[in-house]
């Protein structure tokens, strides 16, 4: 039975692959990079703005959420990971973070040095162009949320937020897009959408007394999948994910087009 880790890497590898295509050195590269394993609570914090950090943090099981954090100690949450994800890894090339790491609710982590991902990414140039991908997904994702939270109701930042989850979760292959473990507190949400606990709570209670989607138990039920979409308008390509791209052109094939249009 594969290890956590090896198991962490291998989702890793699935997911980038939704959007380049890998070679089998190169996925062998990424399942051996060496990780260490660390299983964390609600509440402890896996880095806090202002650190110097020499290694990325991939999520392994659960979910992690990157927040900034106010003078107050009001704290807004920018970003939500799962499995499978790597959480920080636009820190390999700027590891003085202004962002902080959290698990909401208990998960388990991989720390994969900063060190290594660099030699992945010059030893194989398509390796560097899948890590670029990730970090262009991420901010994808975020100008979705801004968007979202500038110009949208309550009722469609949550239903957007529950759409996006359950597409993740089923990529990730953690859960399907109309039933799966959200372990998030009520808090939680409002922080991810910036809304009160009050305001989730009331909004929640409306979406499930339409028959739209319950969630209780830590865990999402959503019945009625196009009306949700159609209040949180929600569009999936956002999240980049879905054509795979040709991955790049080996050197010997670059040799090859300089020849023939030399001719």
């Amino acid at each position: 039975m594969p290890s956590l880790v090896q198991s962490a890497l291998a989702r890793f590898v699935k997911r980038l692959e939704l959007g380049v295509e890998l070679s089998d050195a190169e996925r062998q590269a990424i399942l051996q990079l060496p990780g260490l394993e660390a299983h964390s609570r609600q509440g402890r914090e896996l880095a806090r703005p202002g650190d110097t950090v020499d290694h990325a943090i991939l999520c392994a099981e659960g979910i992690i959420g990157r927040f900034d954090i106010m003078r107050s100690g009001a704290r807004q949450i920018t970003a939500l990971y799962v499995p499978g994800d790597m959480s920080d890894l636009h820190s390999v090339v700027a590891p003085s973070i202004t962002w902080g790491l959290t698990p909401l609710g208990p998960s388990t982590i991989v720390r994969i040095p900063h060190t290594d991902l660099k030699r992945l990414a010059t030893s194989y140039p398509n390796l560097a162009l899948a890590f670029w991908r990730e970090t262009t997904v991420d901010a994808s994702i975020l100008a979705k949320w801004i968007a979202n939270m500038g110009r949208k109701e309550a009722r469609a930042r949550i239903a957007h937020l529950l759409c996006e989850l359950g597409v993740r979760m089923q990529r990730a292959e953690v859960g399907e897009r109309l039933n799966y473990e959200l372990p998030l507190t009520q808090e939680q949400i409002g922080d991810a959408t910036g809304l009160t606990a009050v305001h989730v709570n009331r909004t929640m209670n409306a979406l499930r007394r339409d028959g739209i989607v319950d969630v209780r138990n830590r865990r999402v039920l959503i019945t009625r999948w196009d009306e949700l979409v159609a209040i949180a308008e929600f569009d999936a390509r956002y999240l980049l994910a879905g054509t795979t791209k040709p991955a790049l052109p080996s050197l010997a094939t670059k040799a090859i087009i300089r020849v023939e249009a030399s001719h």
